[in-house]
């Protein structure tokens, strides 16, 4: 039985995936990656790699990729193959650490409400930024995670191990968005370029909430590419 390991983003659950379920169930059995027990993204490769099969295809969604990328340089015998989703390799930058540092203040002193209007808003194609299911089946996911994973996530500051992706030997799909305004075709571009072995693939008309907005075209990408890469 083949096994894929699905990790999702900042404040995101197992039901990022909901969309896609029924065509990820038919390539292999799910397992759903924790991001909300542990600081760091080492830390956090670490506690998913515990509790995950003994040989998988991984799949990272934004926040995820990190960690995705930790977990195969970490344990490269274990990974079949790696799915960067919406996500990046450079590390985390001056302005963003101050406005993270921030968040946590402010959270530490007040109620958790779950994400702004504005945050959520932004993670979605323009023209899809005031659809209110999507919107809602976001906020539900960031309120069952609570305020002490928002904390948890908010001081996992992104390193970058973008230098060592080069080693990576299995299979590699990387998906940007050309409307994600959180992570950008060019990040994914770079990445490819770090990884010779790699695929970059290129959803059109769609934000950085890929496997919500067009998840059977991702779905598509991926049986595709584990076909070809004989995953």
């Amino acid at each position: 039985m083949r096994n894929l390991v699905l990790l999702p983003g900042f404040m995101l659950n197992h039901h990022l995936w909901d969309d896609m379920q029924p065509d990820l169930e038919a390539l292999g059995a799910l397992h759903f990656g924790d991001l909300g027990q542990e600081i760091g993204i080492r830390a956090l490769a670490a506690s998913v790699l515990r509790n995950a099969p003994e040989r998988f295809v991984l799949f990272g969604f934004s926040m995820g990729g990190f960690v995705a990328q930790a977990m195969a340089l970490m344990a490269p015998e274990r990974v079949a193959g790696l799915a960067l989703l919406n996500t990046s390799s450079r590390p985390q930058t001056e302005r963003e650490s101050a406005g993270t540092l921030a968040q946590i203040e402010l959270a530490q002193r007040t109620p958790f409400k779950g994400l702004t209007s504005r945050a959520l808003a932004s993670s979605l194609h323009p023209a899809r930024s005031g659809e209110r299911a999507l919107l809602e089946r976001l906020q539900a996911m960031a309120l069952a995670n609570g305020k002490e994973v928002f904390l948890r996530q908010l001081q996992t500051l992104r390193d970058s191990d973008a230098e060592s992706l080069q080693q990576l030997r299995c299979p590699v799909l990387i998906v940007s968005s050309d409307q994600d305004k959180l992570r950008s075709v060019e990040e994914s571009e770079e990445m490819a370029r770090q990884i010779p072995q790699s695929r970059l693939e290129i959803i059109r008309d769609c934000g950085h909430m890929t496997p919500m907005e067009k998840p059977q075209e991702l779905a598509a990408l991926i049986h595709d590419w584990m076909a070809q890469s004989a995953l």
